[in-house]
């Protein structure tokens, strides 16, 4: 089946026990053995859900993986990914990922052993350089967040099966839809399914979906033995959105695409990021290795801090928030916001701004967005 048939129908669907079209919730801690020993598939939610299980598959398929795996958060996957390895491994990272990311990294994940380089990921050499002998894994982000940078996944695999490194991905801007990593080689691939997989802003949670045999056992184990897992609500609620999840990315990408190309040249703003860009640099690689550029679009502004506080109080249409991916667009400053965790000193090192906006362009009707972001960006 297609992208489009697979989000409606993935997983076990209808449901087998009545025919229900829409997948129950079966909110429920345990369920009843059918004799010694002997269960119906499920003995207590943490360890396996039916209604987590149709997400999971879901995923699963979207990305043409072998096994997915639904968390209560991101960053709960995240952390269960880290635990795959041991103290004393060294991870390479891009370094303008999301801040959670960061803070996980270099704020929680270093007590326990692992060690951690930051870099620009988009030069083979610059890349080969940091590997060490401990080193275990290339963590990757693309588009990232919140530069938009973009990662030449084909040239990461390469280096990572050179050196014998796991590959991790983080697919949460693009979306199945856009980018399928493991089309490239890679080993596991991350998903925030708070945003576009939801994509209504009213769900957080997490998805982790692998490629090997043992890998699955291993994310298994550590899901079940961490209770990292989500809860059946909160898998129902991403089930139902991503059965919308093609029509709204390709909604989100027109609109992203009008405000970005909107934003250029405009006397209040400095830089514009968004792959979709021909002036943007990873410009080629990403229409080479995506379908599409993404509704995420940033930019810096021009008049510093009192500037950019002026423009997100002017906003009507965008709210001033964080998080990204659903249907309303929002506006958040990454300096005070999504990355408030990076120090200042490394922010600027990395490019975010204090003067940098991050907007998650919905889908509204893009005239609508237009004049709001020329209202408020008119100078103070």
């Amino acid at each position: 089946m297609r992208f489009e048939t697979l989000a409606i129908h993935a997983g076990e669907r209808p449901d087998k026990a009545f025919g229900a079209i829409s997948v129950p919730i079966y909110q429920t801690s345990t369920f009843a053995f059918q004799d010694v020993g002997k269960t119906r598939g499920y003995d207590y939610s943490r360890t396996a859900n039916p209604t987590r299980k149709v997400l999971e598959d879901t995923i699963a398929q979207l990305e043409g993986g072998k096994a997915g795996f639904a968390f209560a958060t991101g960053m709960a996957a995240e952390a269960t990914v880290m635990h795959l390895l041991k103290a004393g491994d060294h991870v390479i990272s891009g370094d303008d990922v999301y801040g959670g990311t960061y803070r996980l990294f270099q704020n929680v994940m270093r007590d326990f052993g692992l060690e951690f380089t930051f870099l620009r990921m988009d030069n083979r050499e610059r890349i080969e350089r940091a590997i060490r002998p401990d080193t275990r894994m290339l963590w990757l982000e693309t588009p990232s967040n919140p530069l938009l940078n973009i990662v030449d996944v084909e040239m990461a695999v390469d280096i990572a099966k050179k050196h014998n490194l796991m590959t991790v991905i983080d697919n949460t801007f693009a979306t199945p839809y856009f980018l399928r990593p493991f089309d490239y080689g890679v080993d596991l691939v991350v998903h925030s399914t708070t945003k576009y997989l939801n994509g209504h802003c009213d769900v957080v949670g997490g998805a982790v979906v692998t490629t090997t045999d043992e890998l699955t056992q291993r994310v298994q184990f550590l899901i079940n033995a961490m209770g990292t897992c989500a809860s059946p609500f909160d898998c129902w609620l991403v089930l139902r959105g991503i059965e919308t999840l093609p029509v709204r990315m390709k909604r989100h990408e027109e609109n992203a695409s009008a405000v970005a190309n909107y934003l250029v040249g405009r006397p209040s703003v400095n830089k514009v990021f968004y792959p979709g860009l021909e002036s943007h640099p990873g410009h080629e690689i990403a229409r080479r290795q995506m379908k599409g550029f993404g509704g995420v679009v940033s930019f810096e502004t021009e008049g510093g801090t009192e500037s950019v506080n002026a423009f997100l109080r002017r906003l009507k249409v965008f709210s001033l928030a964080e998080s990204l991916g659903g249907v309303a667009s929002l506006a958040e400053h990454p300096a005070t916001m999504s990355h408030a965790s990076m120090p200042k000193e490394y922010r600027e090192k990395a490019g975010i701004t204090d003067e940098l906006v991050r907007l998650s362009v919905g889908l509204e009707n893009i005239d609508d967005l237009i004049e709001d972001l020329e209202q408020a960006l008119k100078p103070i």
